[in-house]
């Protein structure tokens, strides 16, 4: 990137996180400073030349742009909150948010740095781990447009595919549409992969054909082909506690809007059986054993 470079901050250092704040460092070659509430993720980027912050409030007296990948609404709202960021931000900084939260939290959020002339952007990412240690998250991204023109060169360092969306909010909310709609297919793939392996299909087989007609997506041949079919559901993914938690926002969009959104209503019921039965850190696919076990 050509020109003066703003020094970035990126707080939380997750799944997620980790990787994005390692290629955003890599890629842009911009000072960036990290913080965690865990020392460990802090250390490994330190020796890639990522600054560790021994707070919050450091973060914000010294990045221009700050980044944000939190777990949820909650954390968000500790984090980016009065006695967070709000009390630590000045005039003409940026946050930019990658948590996925409630829209009315992103928007409430958006005000409160309005009022003290800094910017706020939802912009929240889709796709998997690897695709954050590979750089190629899609973003989606809410808020005013000029404040995302300054910052889509460093979004483009994490993702391959950034989406300017709209008002405040509209990130968020597309994000959740699009993980409602993934977790309503991964839900409707297992009630197809429990009936047939029960007819007698190798159940390979079965989503391999399928992968070649008009059920094919994204979710059949990651979440299906990779996860249902060889059983394998491990932590340290999209866990089921995640999945409910993305949900549970979506679904409070859709009581706003006045739509039943039955089908959500029904995976979220399989998610929390999932969590009741103690498979709540696994990767959230795993409601195919819900489903198996029970004859859902």
């Amino acid at each position: 990137m050509a020109g003066e470079q703003p020094t970035l901050g990126f707080i939380g250092l997750g799944t997620m996180g980790e990787p994005m704040c390692r290629n955003l460092a890599a890629k842009s070659k911009a000072r960036v400073v990290c913080y965690d509430v865990r020392s460990e993720p802090m250390e490994r980027l330190k020796d890639e030349g990522i600054e560790p912050a021994e707070s919050i409030a450091q973060v914000a007296n010294v990045a221009d742009i700050i980044f944000l990948s939190l777990p949820g609404g909650d954390q968000l709202a500790e984090v980016a909150g009065e006695d967070g960021l709000l009390k630590h931000v000045r005039a003409g900084q940026t946050v930019v948010d990658h948590t996925t939260a409630p829209v009315a939290l992103a928007r409430e959020l958006n005000e409160k740095f309005a009022d003290i002339s800094a910017d706020f952007l939802d912009a929240p990412v889709a796709r998997t781990r690897l695709a954050a240690i590979d750089g190629t998250l899609a973003i989606m991204v809410g808020g005013e447009e000029d404040a995302f023109q300054r910052i889509e060169p460093f979004l483009d360092c994490m993702g391959t595919n950034v989406t300017y969306c709209g008002a405040s909010g509209n990130g968020q909310t597309t994000k959740l549409l699009n993980n409602m709609v993934l977790i309503q297919t991964v839900v409707a793939m297992a009630d197809a992969l429990a009936i047939g392996r029960r007819a007698g299909l190798d159940g390979d087989q079965l989503f391999k054909v399928m992968s070649d007609g008009s059920a094919d997506s994204f979710a059949l041949r990651h979440h299906g082909m990779l996860s249902m079919v060889t059983g394998e559901f491990p932590e340290h993914m999209f866990s089921t506690v995640y999945a409910l938690k993305d949900l549970t926002y979506a679904l409070e969009l859709a009581r706003e809007y006045r739509v039943e959104a039955n089908q959500a209503k029904q995976a979220e019921r399989l998610l929390r059986r999932a969590i009741d039965d103690g498979l709540g850190e696994a990767y959230f696919p795993v409601v195919y054993e819900i489903i198996e076990d029970r004859g859902e």
